[in-house]
């Protein structure tokens, strides 16, 4: 006789289940098992459940209703994660701001997504008009009573993750219950034995497709306040971490550890790389070093299309992001929005069932990001250019509006980049454009490391092409990162100018 199913099992197996539901039924089935570690506190699923339900009473008597945005706003934290998840318990929307935001960014955020109330650490107490609640006291806000139950459905707002932008307010993804659940969903099998090591940020969707699916199908979660290569391997061995998402500047500090190859790392069946660009190079180290599938996704927070490369089975692709994932439609087009043939580069356009619904409050910046085939199917603009071998695999050239336009020629930087990286005095480098007179822009780069800038600059050129060559080269004690390790070139191009 086979054994009976669970109400989690089943809700996992169902077409659309809340995680809100889903922890529920892990509490009743598994309530004694830790679902997060943070430092040395420990919250079983049972105290996970009650906290959530606190917090949904709470919000619920200050008067914040179903569907409006709940703010937080701070480094990583074990009440920043129960906040975030007793918010979806209410039938909240969940709206983690960036501490790297200036205040008046934060600000403008707060209001763009309408919140009623904003949680904040001690260092981010910014002037807003809303109420504000302090991280650090938290339980003296919380009560004890059982929230109203609430009903949410797939198409309802599951969080707002605001885009990393510069300049001007950022733009509120809205991304709502069916997106979050295809990322529970399509988690591999024994995901439920999943001890997930969480060392980006919170507000970083980058960690939420990690942090959540983990959650949902009752693993552990390990989570990290803040990054640190030598704590992460100490964690990862003490907690036997079995899964973990972490950006490529994060693997090349860990993979750089003198003490790496003494950590016990065994446990690990899966690690995954997402965010930025993951050099061929740094992904045959991890093979070669770190036990365990390598899996790169290539994606957007507003969804659309979604490759991946196992890279443990395609040695031979590394230089690729892999192919779509199935039920994921990514096409190629060109200036005026027709596809390219096989084998031509054109801008990354990509249709699937997980997308977002669309910028809060912002139809124009919503109609600007799609593009329809010739089906009227509504596909999200990826900002990426690519090119598609002969056997699917996708090659991401550069960010289009990052590709310089020289002389009427188009140079992509990642080309200039890998250059600049095989020099053996260059650790970390990173090439834009900046106006030029005679060509109209014209490459600048940025490296870390030693040497000299000139001998490193005639070293680069004499192995481009002419309408490649790099007019000037700098040395950086690093470069500018967000927090998930993008490089900021438009602080590079600040720099310059």
């Amino acid at each position: 006789m086979e054994e009976p199913e669970t109400t989690a099992g089943a809700m996992l197996a169902s077409d659309f289940a809340t995680l809100a539901d889903l922890i529920r039924a892990h509490a009743a089935e598994r309530g004694a098992k830790p679902a997060i570690i943070f430092g040395d506190r420990v919250i079983s699923y049972t105290e996970l459940d009650r906290a959530m339900d606190r917090i949904a009473y709470s919000l619920q008597r200050d008067g914040v209703a179903r569907g409006q945005a709940v703010a937080i706003l701070g480094p990583s934290s074990l009440d920043y994660a129960l906040v975030f998840l007793g918010a979806l318990r209410a039938g909240c929307v969940a709206a983690p701001l960036a501490p790297s935001a200036t205040p008046a960014q934060l600000a403008a955020m707060v209001a763009d997504c309408a919140a009623p109330i904003l949680f904040h650490d001690a260092a981010h107490d910014i002037d807003v008009p809303v109420r504000k609640v302090a991280l650090e006291r938290l339980d003296a806000w919380l009560g004890n009573g059982t929230p109203a139950p609430v009903t949410v459905s797939a198409h309802d707002p599951f969080n707002i993750i605001y885009s990393s932008g510069t300049t001007g307010t950022p733009k509120g993804i809205v991304q709502p219950h069916a997106m979050r659940w295809v990322h529970i969903s399509r988690a591999p099998p024994g995901f439920d034995r999943a001890v997930t090591m969480v060392a980006t940020p919170l507000y970083s969707n980058t960690t939420l497709v990690s942090f959540l699916p983990t959650l949902g199908w009752g693993g552990t979660v390990v989570l990290m306040a803040k990054f640190d290569a030598r704590d992460y391997l100490v964690q990862a061995e003490k907690h036997r971490g079995s899964v973990t998402m972490l950006v490529p500047v994060q693997y090349r500090r860990i993979m750089a550890d003198p003490e790496f190859d003494r950590f016990d790392l065994s446990s690990f069946t899966l690690k995954t790389c997402t965010s930025a660009p993951f050099s061929p190079a740094l992904k045959a180290d991890v093979l070669a070093r770190w036990p365990g599938l390598l899996v790169e996704y290539y994606g957007m927070t507003e969804g659309g299309g979604t490759t991946v490369l196992v890279c443990n089975a395609h040695p031979d692709k590394l230089h690729t992001v892999g192919k779509p994932i199935e039920g994921h439609d990514i096409r190629l087009i060109d200036d005026a929005g027709r596809e390219v043939a096989q084998g031509e580069t054109g801008e990354v356009v990509g249709r699937s069932p997980a997308m977002m619904t669309g910028y809060h409050g912002r139809s124009d910046a919503t109609d600007a990001a799609a593009w329809h085939d010739a089906a009227g199917n509504r596909f999200i603009r990826h900002g990426d250019i690519g090119r598609f071998d002969a056997d699917g695999f996708l090659t991401l050239l550069d960010r289009k509006k990052d590709l310089i336009i020289s002389g009427g020629f188009n140079v992509y930087p990642s080309d200039l980049e890998a250059v600049l990286a095989e020099h053996p005095d260059v650790s970390d480098c990173a090439v834009v454009g900046i106006p030029s007179e005679q060509w109209g822009e014209t490459p600048v780069g940025f490296y870390v490391g030693g040497g000299d800038p000139a001998g490193i600059l005639a070293w680069c050129n004499a192995r481009l092409g002419k309408t490649q060559r790099v007019a000037d080269l700098r040395r950086v004690d690093e470069l500018p990162r967000s927090a998930i390790g993008k490089v900021l070139k438009r602080e590079l191009r600040d720099r310059h100018l």
